[in-house]
């Protein structure tokens, strides 16, 4: 926290407004649209209710493919389930790891030969890195299906001087916990689409027509954020800059001190664009060293430190067997080699030098050691 939410939460209390409706979300609302560049915004429960109400914008139904990022977490995916339609993953790219834009188009041309173009697709800012947006892009507006942006790890990000999640038709942001601000849950929708998030609104709010008695013609959902919580995200907003500028900070001390190990690559990061370090990851190149990522996690758990693999594709999970894949090349996989390779450090914004140390030190322990094993790593 950064000691200002109180004020806004008191007024919120003052003010008696607590509900899902108060000057608070009103001004958030407009607060994160003048901070990413988008012309509206919509203030939700979070950032997978936004993705949701975008698809229900979109008319996605059962029946209907919307093609998707595979590394990712199932957020991302679960709103296709919720309307009935089926994912079609997309592999990732080695410059940031995120959509490959070949791979979309192999999707998209063999979908378009069998007139069964999807109903969007959905690109994921991974842990704050933007994807090839302009490339991407052009790629759907060739075929003309809507893009939505999970920019939920990313905001203060920016591609060509453009914020993620501004680019597509939708974008969208997480304020659950983990993230670089947060409301403690939450979300946000952006677009210049005005007339469709005045509809994202009304569906937002159990889809209620205007009527003195309580009337429903279509399915609504129950998505609004709290005032309150408005509140909270008004003053965390204050700090955004402040807290990516800390991560890529702690980015580039990791960096710094980790590279030197053999076998070691830092997530890149893509011309033209600036990340706010979300998180600092890393993958380990098992012809250049034995060490690898479950050992650093078993050492850095041994130690009280929290450290995971990157996510696991979403084709491979259970919940999705049986879902359409389309890797970046043939026989190359590259969201299923970063899953076995990669590893996501401690990257907290309030993260200070000593913790850093240890992270760094707990690390090179586990090099040290593989090296006293083996004679070499």
């Amino acid at each position: 926290m950064t000691g200002n939410e109180q004020h806004y939460i008191d007024e919120a209390f003052k003010s008696n407004w607590i509900a899902p409706v108060g000057p608070n979300i009103d001004a958030f609302e407009k607060e994160i649209a003048e901070y990413v560049g988008a012309k509206g915004a919509v203030a939700v429960s979070s950032g997978t209710a936004a993705i949701h109400l975008a698809l229900s914008l979109l008319e996605v139904q059962r029946g209907d493919t919307v093609f998707c990022s595979s590394l990712t977490f199932v957020a991302t995916a679960n709103p296709i389930l919720y309307q009935g339609a089926e994912p079609v993953f997309i592999d990732s790219e080695p410059e940031t790891w995120n959509m490959s834009p070949q791979a979309l188009e192999a999707a998209l041309e063999e979908s378009y030969r069998k007139h069964q173009l999807p109903k969007a697709v959905i690109v994921v800012h991974l842990y704050g890195q933007s994807a090839k947006m302009e490339q991407l892009q052009e790629i759907c507006q060739l075929y003309n299906v809507p893009l939505i942006e999970d920019a939920a790890e990313s905001l203060g990000s920016t591609y060509k001087l453009k914020h993620t999640g501004t680019i597509g038709d939708y974008g969208l942001y997480s304020f659950n916990g983990n993230k670089i601000i947060t409301t403690s849950g939450g979300g946000m929708l952006v677009s210049d689409d005005l007339q469709g998030l005045e509809k994202v609104r009304f569906l937002a709010t159990q889809a209620r027509d205007k009527a003195i008695h309580y009337q429903h013609s279509t399915i609504g959902f129950n998505y609004r954020m709290s005032n309150l919580l408005a509140g909270v995200g008004r003053a965390q907003l204050q700090a955004i800059d402040h807290r990516a500028a800390a991560r890529r900070r702690i980015f580039k001390r990791y960096k710094q001190k980790l590279s030197r190990l053999p076998g070691i690559s830092f997530m890149p990061e893509l011309i033209y664009t600036k990340s706010n370090r979300w998180l600092t990851t890393f993958t380990l190149n098992p012809n250049v060293t034995s060490v690898t990522p479950h050992q650093i996690i078993r050492d850095m758990t041994s130690q009280n430190i929290e450290a995971r693999p990157v996510w696991k594709p979403l084709h491979l999970q259970p919940l999705f067997k049986g879902c359409k894949y389309y890797s970046h090349a043939p026989f190359e996989s590259i969201s299923e080699n970063l899953f076995t390779t990669g590893i996501c450090l401690p990257s907290g914004s309030n993260l200070s030098d000593m913790d850093q140390n240890r992270v760094i030190n707990c690390i090179e322990d586990t090099f040290e050691k593989a090296t006293n094993k083996e004679g070499i790593v």
